[in-house]
């Protein structure tokens, strides 16, 4: 499975005004697991920004103004994303200015033309409603360190959604798979089996040490804190 963590900073709010795209940062996902590969690109967007939409990113037309334009990196990103599950945080914002921007060129078509999405924004309501459901609040919520975003970044919201949405479908950094192997192994009760084929002795048994069995029931709290839901803890209680 691929998967592309997409993100992008325009000049405004509405597409429909003219606004357009400053920045996008994409972050690519095989099987769940951050393969190293991004896409990253600043652009020229041959118009000011609204009121507030700099302040928001740090971005300056000074800056821009020797960056390629969408047209010039269409391809190139299109290529990248191609036949991938798009994961957006509000994704009606993204597409809209994507798809505004493709419209500018001949035979692109649409983003969802090429890609699924998947939208954490929506994910987040489900999961949970009536609260903030911004990234940043999700960050505080699900533990994702987000001390760097001190100004919106097309990569680096890339980079802190794909750690929230890992923690949303408690993927496999949550649940411990990227972590350092174990360095104890659990002690087993040695099984002898009779000629017969029967049991020459009771069955194994593992035992773990106390700091272990600690260190088990912190990460199954964590777990159940961070996705409402922990399925072993709900075992235990049987």
């Amino acid at each position: 499975m691929r998967q592309i963590v997409l993100d992008t900073e325009t000049t405004g709010l509405e597409w429909r005004k003219g606004n357009r795209v400053v920045e996008i940062g994409c972050v690519e996902l095989l099987q769940r697991r951050p393969s190293g590969r991004t896409f990253h690109c600043y652009l020229n967007p041959d118009r000011e920004f609204e009121q507030g939409a700099q302040e928001v990113t740090g971005l300056t037309l000074d800056f821009l103004a020797d960056k390629p334009r969408f047209a010039d990196i269409a391809d190139e990103f299109l290529a990248f994303i191609d036949g991938a599950e798009l994961i957006i945080h509000n994704a009606a914002f993204d597409l809209g200015f994507l798809d505004a921007e493709l419209a500018r060129l001949d035979g692109r078509g649409k983003v969802q033309d090429r890609c699924t999405v998947e939208d954490t924004l929506l994910m987040a309501r489900k999961r949970y409603p009536g609260q903030r459901n911004s990234l940043d609040a999700l960050c505080k919520r699900l533990d994702v360190d987000n001390a760097q975003r001190t100004l919106h970044g097309a990569l680096l919201d890339a980079q802190l959604l794909l750690e929230v949405y890992l923690a949303l479908t408690s993927g496999q950094s949550e649940i411990g798979f990227e972590s350092e192997p174990a360095t104890h192994v659990a002690a087993v009760a040695v099984v002898t089996v009779g000629a017969d084929g029967g049991d020459a002795g009771p069955r194994p048994r593992v035992r773990i040490a106390g700091d272990e069995a600690e260190a088990h029931a912190a990460r199954l709290a964590g777990l159940q804190k961070k996705t409402g839901r922990c399925l072993w803890l709900e075992l235990d209680r049987v």
